[in-house]
């Protein structure tokens, strides 16, 4: 579809769950942006730097339909889950409830148990339940919860959740809400406007091609005045260049989860990829990366162990071969054949770059390498 535009190293790349392929132009666009400010001035660059980085939130409120002012940089996603959590005054009372999956990526469970008051209670929706369902939410997200924790997308099952039908629900019962959108962001469409969510937490690295070290979060403006986060520093602050150290005021917007001085180069980069995205449009990029997974449920219905209704499943199929499945990855490799496996199976993700040929080429060695095998 639009793999001119992206640097694409020999043999066929389905991995987008994990890292996306780079744009072509991301090295001329660091270098204007980044190291041209720096060079070509005997002034310090910040105020070259800075307008760069606003282009990465920017460019994330024209992907998720929501102002610039509402987004704020970060490092990954615990580090914004992190901040979140102990900004949050209803977060830090006393016996804090929060509901989450079992499915959930570990590195968000781990920054819950730390960052929660110890005496918070996590309850983990388990392994076995449909999270496709809203009826299966419904059963745990009930009025004592504080806090639901969810992922548009779980990376090791290939499951979508339902998430505005969850967010409607956590209204009804008051409770906070945190979308992840990790595996979601750049493949599947998602308007923070509409969905209402109470806080988002992303990254940049897979399906948007922006690379690792560009992640964000969002807060609702209902939310932002509530939150008062407790790992600041001057970009936190209202006017960072104001040097006083007795005087702190919090910013008014998002940009108050800042902190300490930024990196400028993961920003700069994921800036351009994102800004290709939403000019793109996620609904093309979807539209794709569902034609792609067809064509792999049509020839290897049997072996998909992930959802493939369009509104249940992600961008990625999982395939399980059981005994096979061994043979089948070494001879995928073996023929520059680029995926992942996990518990469940095979992890395949076909993004604008790859074309229906590679997919063919794909299922092909697949069916050889099965055909083999029997």
């Amino acid at each position: 579809m639009n793999q001119h535009d992206f640097c694409m190293a020999e043999g066929c790349y389905l991995l987008s769950h994990s890292v996306g392929r780079p744009l072509k132009n991301s090295q001329q666009h660091l270098a204007a942006h980044y190291f041209s400010p720096w060079e070509s001035s005997n002034k310090e660059p910040w105020q070259q730097w800075l307008p760069a980085v606003e282009q990465f939130n920017a460019a994330l409120g024209q992907l998720f339909n929501a102002p610039s002012e509402q987004f704020c940089p970060q490092v990954n996603l615990s580090s914004g889950l992190t901040k979140l959590l102990m900004s949050h005054p209803r977060l830090q009372q006393k016996n804090c409830k929060v509901l989450m999956a079992q499915s959930d990526f570990p590195s968000m469970g781990f920054a819950m148990q730390k960052a929660l008051p110890k005496c918070a209670q996590i309850t983990f929706i388990p392994e076995h339940e449909n999270l496709t369902d809203i009826t299966v939410w419904q059963r745990y997200l009930t009025n004592n919860i504080d806090l639901v924790f969810i992922s548009h997308v779980y990376s090791n099952t290939g499951v979508q959740a339902p998430v505005h039908d969850i967010v409607a629900l956590s209204k009804k019962t008051n409770s906070l809400s945190i979308i992840d959108v990790a595996q979601s962001a750049g493949v599947i469409p998602l308007d923070l406007t509409a969905l209402n969510a109470d806080f988002m937490i992303g990254s940049s690295v897979k399906w948007l091609c922006g690379g690792p070290g560009a992640a964000y979060l969002w807060v609702n403006p209902q939310q932002i005045a509530i939150c008062e986060p407790k790992d600041v520093g001057w970009f936190s602050h209202q006017t960072p260049f104001e040097f006083d150290i007795n005087h702190f005021v919090y910013n008014k917007g998002a940009l108050k989860f800042w902190g300490g001085t930024p990196s400028v180069v993961p920003y700069i980069i994921a800036a351009n990829s994102i800004a290709y995205f939403a000019a793109l449009g996620i609904d093309k990029v979807r539209s794709h990366n569902l034609a792609m997974l067809a064509l792999i449920q049509q020839q290897l219905g049997k072996y998909v162990v992930s959802p493939t209704l369009q509104h249940q499943c992600s961008g990625t199929a999982i395939l399980n071969f059981n005994m096979q499945q061994q043979h089948v990855l070494n001879e995928l490799n073996n023929a520059g054949i680029s995926v992942d496996a996990r518990k469940l199976g095979i992890r395949v993700s076909p993004h604008v770059y790859n074309s229906a040929d590679a997919v063919h080429k794909f299922i092909a060695v697949i069916k050889k390498a099965i055909k083999v095998a029997d």
